[in-house]
């Protein structure tokens, strides 16, 4: 299995590009989103892969985060999403953006996707809405990040955000991993901090999957 890919870019291509790795080259295809964030042809890269078998085909598919391989795997698991839908719902809305939309139930984000029609859509969120906060709640776990020099360094684990006496103890297990996922989603702590104190007061006792899904409502831009 081939986990992961560090090269020189050879060539770029709006779905795909060309790793050259110590003299040989890996076509690893991608998503339209992260084939935008790839450096020019020369520089260094690194890339998280996933390897598809078939009796008459061998793909890479590349992932610039384990957050968004792990969501790949995930999204091939749904009846129907195959490595082609599953990387235009990432290149539609980004890692983040896929958890926060089958956390909330929001279909019709997952539907803007090339080739993705509503019943799709509307599987993935059901498949999937209970597993999005244990996920979202991982973050980037890992990131690859490209040194001035080339070489190809990974970035530490995102530390998960502390827990704090403003939010409510009924479950601090819950409220921690809540408040860890809405921080790896961009929000501020003290934002995600009242966000998750809210919806804890509003379903005493609820576990994470509750909060993460009450406290990005209560996030969501009004009107």
């Amino acid at each position: 299995m081939i986990g992961r890919i560090a090269g020189v870019i050879l060539h770029r291509a709006m779905d795909h590009v060309l790793i050259d790795v110590r003299g040989v080259g890996y076509i690893v295809h991608v998503s339209q989103r992260t084939a935008a964030g790839l450096p020019p042809v020369g520089e260094a890269v690194a890339l998280y892969t996933e390897l598809l078998v078939r009796e008459d085909l061998l793909q890479l598919f590349g992932f610039p985060t384990l957050l968004e391989k792990e969501w790949h795997r995930l999204l091939t698991t749904v009846q129907g999403v195959g490595a082609k839908a599953s990387m235009a719902i990432l290149g539609t809305l980004g890692a983040e953006g896929v958890g926060r939309a089958i956390a909330l139930g929001d279909w019709t984000a997952v539907k803007a996707a090339p080739g993705v029609g509503p019943k799709l859509a509307q599987r993935v969120v059901m498949e999937l809405k209970e597993k999005a906060p244990t996920v979202m709640a991982l973050g980037g776990a890992l990131s690859v990040d490209v040194a001035e020099s080339g070489e190809v360094v990974e970035a530490t684990a995102a530390k998960p955000a502390p827990r704090t006496a403003a939010v409510p103890s009924a479950s601090a297990s819950a409220t921690s991993d809540a408040m860890s996922a809405l921080v790896n989603l961009g929000y501020g702590q003290g934002e995600a901090a009242a966000a998750v104190a809210e919806a804890a007061g509003a379903t005493e006792g609820a576990e994470a999957p509750a909060l993460i899904r009450a406290a990005l409502k209560l996030l969501a831009p009004k009107g």
